[in-house]
């Protein structure tokens, strides 16, 4: 995801559900750019914030608590955006997507990092057994209770997700914001997707 913004040199980057800024500060190091991450979660704020300070990013990085269906900035303010598994939490993706568009630049990249269900019958199969079982047990283990709720919401979550909104109908909401030569790119054998494009004029 990253790298379709690494590309533009930008000068300033909105990040967008940066939750405790690994993005964030992926993109600070790969690039000279500005970053502003935004987050619902004070929590995750907060963690960001420590992770921003262990980096001496401070400087360069500016985090601000918001939502990403309705951002607290001027339209075109950013040269690039990205996001990271942002529209499986909101109620309506197609407006979250004209909304994240809209505070970018003509021109300027929007690229995305989410979870997905896997296309191939077997790898579905594999990915579903995985994140039904291994996830919320290894959870456990690693971290008792907490880590087992979340294992078990995740593969839910995605399922749900995609049964409603396809990688299809995705691809043509990023279209329907305003954004321009959209393409995606599955990950991890199909159970993650990159998704990119760019605001048109």
């Amino acid at each position: 995801m990253v790298k379709h913004v690494v590309g533009a040199k930008p000068g300033l980057v909105l990040d967008v559900a940066c939750g405790p800024c690994a993005v964030t500060k992926r993109l600070a190091k790969k690039t000279s750019a500005r970053i502003i991450g935004v987050d619902l979660s004070e929590d995750m704020l907060r963690a960001g914030h420590e992770n921003i300070r262990r980096s001496h990013l401070e400087e360069r990085v500016s985090l601000v608590l918001a939502r990403g269906e309705q951002l607290p900035f001027a339209d075109a303010t950013f040269d690039a955006l990205t996001f990271t598994y942002l529209l499986r939490y909101v109620s309506d993706p197609a407006a979250t997507m004209k909304e994240l568009a809209r505070v970018v630049k003509p021109g300027g990249p929007i690229a995305n990092l989410e979870f997905a269900v896997p296309s191939n019958a077997g790898w579905r199969l594999s990915w579903w057994c995985y994140t039904r079982w291994v996830l919320p047990v290894a959870g456990y283990v690693a971290g008792g209770k907490g880590w087992w709720d979340v294992g078990r919401f995740l593969g839910p979550s995605i399922s749900k997700h995609y049964q409603k909104f396809s990688v299809d109908w995705t691809l043509r909401a990023w279209e329907h914001a305003g954004i321009d030569h959209v393409e995606c790119q599955p990950m991890s054998l199909g159970g993650g997707l990159v998704m990119w494009g760019y605001r048109n004029d």
